[in-house]
């Protein structure tokens, strides 16, 4: 198994007129960092110097122009281009926006290569990434779609792990994409996540209902009583532990959340707004599902405090945390699989 020292932690640098350069230099500032891994930024290390300068930060940066140049206990930042950007803090910059897919392209071939172990992706703009080349509404999609397997949005933070059935959607359309073929899908990986990713051998999944009151028996909507509930019902008797669909509104007041491994919302805001209540600041986007590892804050590009100082890095932190973690606990995962009488033998 690798170790932890040695992992490679690849970080596309996001919107550089947003505060993904900041958390960042400032994640790293700190040395001990570079004890766990050798982060390697895909960007240029001439913009980032003067970011750095403008911010009045010390984090030394190391320049180099192929992957086989990188060096352990170093910031390298990988030279994606040579030309100077026009930077203005706080700006949305169609440009800027373009720097920002050469990064996370470039990231994610690294990523597929096997020439970085884990991906970390700083908060990007989605309305200033779309061209003819990048048409995807933000980074899973790609990734879904360069990656193998089926990505899946899952917010960790400690103990609290809320997945999507669906995320990007409408809200008018989200009912429409409820199927059983999505749910099963979902409900699966999220589980396959749960047990190689966080070391869970028998996880208790709870699954939130789409209308208010569970439906009340199909007064206030029938998809409950018509798709969840069969569903969940027929991956129980398959010896999946899911359980639901609860009422969403006292599900986490009530601190029901507790007792389960994962919660699983219907649609975006329903996860994403109790999880970012309870734990904004040390939150972490993690794609669960695909064969690789990304993690990213959980927060946006925060123009509004760019280019000021101000900026707090623990979300940031704690996706490189996590992704080592994460990367860490696979490769127990594939060494219990590969060795069940060895590791039966130790557990006697």
């Amino acid at each position: 198994m690798k170790k932890a020292e040695n992992i490679i932690v690849g970080i596309s640098i996001g919107d550089l007129n947003g505060i993904g350069s900041e958390v960042i230099l400032k994640t790293f500032e700190d040395a001990r960092m570079l004890e766990l891994c050798t982060p390697v930024i895909f960007a240029n290390v001439k913009i980032l110097s003067f970011i750095k300068k403008t911010l009045e930060l010390t984090a030394p940066l190391h320049g180099i122009d192929k992957m086989d140049q990188l060096v352990a206990g170093k910031i390298n930042v990988l030279n994606v281009w040579r030309e100077g950007i026009d930077l203005n803090f706080g700006i949305n910059d169609d440009n800027v926006g373009k720097y920002a897919i050469k990064s996370f392209t470039a990231a994610t071939k690294a990523l597929k290569e096997n020439q970085i172990d884990v991906l970390v992706t700083a908060p990007i703009n989605k309305y200033n990434i779309q061209s003819e080349d990048f048409k995807f509404p933000g980074h899973t999609d790609y990734l879904n779609q360069e990656l193998e397997g089926n990505a899946l949005m899952l917010m960790v933070q400690d103990n609290l792990r809320v997945g999507l059935l669906t995320d990007h959607v409408p809200v008018n359309e989200v009912a429409k994409h409820l199927t059983e073929k999505l749910i099963v899908q979902k409900i699966e990986t999220i589980k396959k996540s749960l047990v190689q990713d966080f070391g869970i051998n028998k996880p208790k999944i709870a699954v939130l209902a789409l209308n208010p009151h569970a439906g009340d028996n199909g007064v206030i909507g029938k998809e409950d009583d018509e798709i969840l509930r069969p569903t969940l019902k027929k991956l129980f008797e398959k010896g999946t532990l899911v359980f639901g669909p609860f009422a969403a509104d006292g599900f986490f007041g009530s601190g029901q959340y507790e007792k389960y491994d994962a919660v699983v919302a219907t649609y975006h805001d329903q996860g994403l707004i109790p999880f970012k209540t309870l734990s904004f600041g040390n939150g972490v986007n993690y794609t669960a599902g695909l064969n690789k590892v990304r993690t990213s804050p959980d927060h946006g590009t925060a123009y509004e405090i760019a280019g000021k100082g101000l900026a707090d890095y623990n979300s940031f932190k704690e996706a490189v945390y996590t992704a080592i973690d994460i990367f860490n606990s696979r490769a127990d995962y594939a060494e219990i699989s590969r060795n069940p009488l060895k590791t039966k033998e130790k557990q006697l």
